[in-house]
């Protein structure tokens, strides 16, 4: 019954750095939430099936892999080198760093304008840095979404499975 109390705990806390790791991209969200699914399960306390503890396994990590190739992809389809993409993901990190939850927004959007710069510097085809610029900017925001609806849905799955 103390083991159930102590893994109530965690997974509270698994849950509450999901949501935190939904905005802040060192942080890996929707796994973390998954995991504190998880542990309430192996108490007495869950009626959560293994099914839907499968199911949203499997959901977090596609959302995880398409969390992070979605930006550079996005960037790159937009008209943006891999410069520019390598940018948005570098300037994620500093931004993140340097100026904390704002850099996580400026961050991406210099950074793709710095490494489109540099590549329009080195090379005779050049791009439009702008829109490279709006491509990470977009990827960042629908990589943000799909993060917080799985981390809700495994949310409310927990909400919905916890008898105390």
């Amino acid at each position: 019954m103390v083991l159930d109390y102590i893994l109530l705990v965690l997974s509270i806390a698994m849950l509450l750095l999901g949501v935190v790791g939904c905005v802040l991209p060192v942080i890996p969200g929707p796994p973390l939430a998954w995991l504190g699914l998880l542990l309430i399960k192996l108490t007495s306390m869950s009626q959560t099936q293994w099914t839907t503890i499968l199911v949203l396994g499997i959901a977090t990590a596609v959302v995880t892999i398409i969390d992070y190739m979605l930006p550079s992809w996005i960037t790159k389809n937009m008209g943006g080198s891999r410069y520019g993409a390598w940018g948005a993901m570098l300037g994620l990190v500093v931004g993140l760093f340097l100026l904390g939850p704002i850099g996580v927004i400026i961050g991406p959007l210099l950074g793709a304008l710095a490494g489109e710069s540099y590549y329009n510097s080195r090379n005779e085809i050049k791009t439009n840095p702008w829109r490279s610029v709006f491509g990470s900017f977009l990827g960042l925001l629908v990589g943000t979404g799909l993060k917080l609806i799985t981390t809700g849905v495994i949310i409310l799955e927990y909400i919905k499975g916890v008898r105390l």
